[in-house]
């Protein structure tokens, strides 16, 4: 059998592929340790200009050093290949034990929820706001322990900048003042997030839940919800004040460890004060691909793509009527996440996603499985408008959420 090594780590199996990587198992040969790779091929990433976003993301997960958030090792590069090295990390997703379990008991959400604020209140301590957080981006190890993972949308504050302006994340778990495009302060949207991802882990499907977008954005604007009666008094009032629309008012992360019902059997994590952190590995990685990545810009500047927000685009057009946006012959592209197939549309309109039933097994399974989960969520990777003669791709990177029948 042939065996594969890279630097010091033995390849084994594919165990993870997306559109831009493929993640595969490895071991350390000298230290024996399992270890996650992933990898990315340079001319994808020069292709779809992606430099900047998988620079930052790499050197935010090497500044970010907690036992509740998933480790970056190490950074290699080949002549044609990034290597990032992480954690590996068995327990799957927090998202697939919601799916299959359904609500959690109160102690094991409470001690899920300890642990997610513990990591989140380490990264604001480090100036990093992760922007993207929900159960499919939390993983768990073997011993059950939460782990947040992917950082691509995160952000570091920037300075004379007091205010974040991106508008970014997956529309459930966005607070308010994100759609607001009036700026928002990182750590406060953060807190949104977790205080959803509370309510999701208690009551087993979301607070806010609309198939069209613009009806989702009132609710959560307005912090349109209510609390299942099984929902302890301590737990509902956490999160009616985590839940907020006021950022302003909306608990700090102070106070949610202050809280009675957060601190009931709560251990904090112990881990070791941070060293300096050597980016060096990094920057010798991308130092010459950006080399690359500015001739590239210059030879394609001509046809560089449109650059459009997921959410900007969803937005133009009330109630999801895209139809303004695209004539008759235009095309979009979509590539989904769990979802191993490529659906082609022309929009002449969107009844295509009221009646979308092409599923591939598993998420069939998670939807019949989840039947108040009736809110598919995709990464729209890539989308191409396209004319008779000629087709001018772009990419991006960002969450929308589509409504499918439950």
């Amino acid at each position: 059998m042939v065996t594969r090594k890279v630097g010091k780590y033995e390849v084994g199996r594919t165990i993870g592929e997306g559109t831009f990587a493929k993640v595969k198992f490895a071991r350390n040969t000298e230290t024996g340790e399992a270890v996650a790779m992933k990898v990315l091929a340079k001319s994808t990433i020069l292709k779809h200009r992606m430099v900047n976003q998988i620079r930052r993301e790499i050197s935010i997960m090497k500044i970010v050093r907690h036992p509740n958030i998933v480790r970056l090792h190490e950074v290699l590069a080949s002549s044609t290949k990034i290597y990032i090295i992480l954690e590996f990390v068995t327990g799957g997703e927090l998202f697939d034990k919601i799916v299959h379990q359904g609500k959690l008991p109160e102690n094991e959400t409470r001690q899920y929820f300890q642990q997610l604020i513990d990591a989140v209140d380490y990264c604001h301590s480090r100036g990093v706001f992760h922007r993207d957080l929900k159960p499919e981006n939390l993983l768990l190890d073997s011993q059950g322990n939460l782990k947040i993972s992917d950082f691509g949308l995160s952000a570091l504050p920037q300075q004379g900048v007091g205010l974040l302006h991106t508008t970014c994340g997956t529309p459930n778990y966005v607070a308010p003042e994100v759609l607001s495009h009036q700026g928002y302060v990182g750590s406060a949207a953060d807190v949104w997030s977790c205080g959803v991802i509370l309510y999701v882990l208690m009551a087993g499907y979301l607070p806010f839940e609309e198939a069209d977008l613009s009806t989702l954005y009132r609710k959560i604007n307005a912090a349109e919800f209510s609390c299942p009666s099984w929902f302890s008094a301590g737990a509902k009032s956490l999160i009616c004040r985590i839940l907020d629309p006021n950022p302003r008012t909306r608990v700090h992360i102070e106070g949610i460890r202050n809280d009675v019902w957060f601190t009931r059997n709560y251990v904090p994590v112990r881990y070791s004060e941070a060293q300096e952190v050597n980016l060096d590995d990094i920057h010798a990685v991308f130092n010459d691909i950006e080399d690359q990545f500015v001739t590239e810009q210059v030879e394609n500047s001509e046809r560089r793509p449109l650059i459009m927000n997921a959410f900007e685009m969803f937005t133009l057009s009330q109630g999801l009527n895209l139809s303004a946006l695209f004539d008759r012959q235009q095309v979009m592209v979509f590539t989904f996440v769990r979802v191993s197939l490529k659906l082609y549309v022309t929009f002449q309109s969107l009844a295509f996603i009221e009646r979308f039933a092409v599923l591939n097994r598993k998420v069939t399974c998670l939807l019949l499985k989840t039947a108040r989960l009736s809110i598919l969520s995709v990464l729209i990777h890539s989308y191409s408008f396209e004319s008779a003669s000629k087709a001018v791709v772009g990419e991006v990177c960002l969450v929308a959420q589509f409504g499918v029948p439950s």
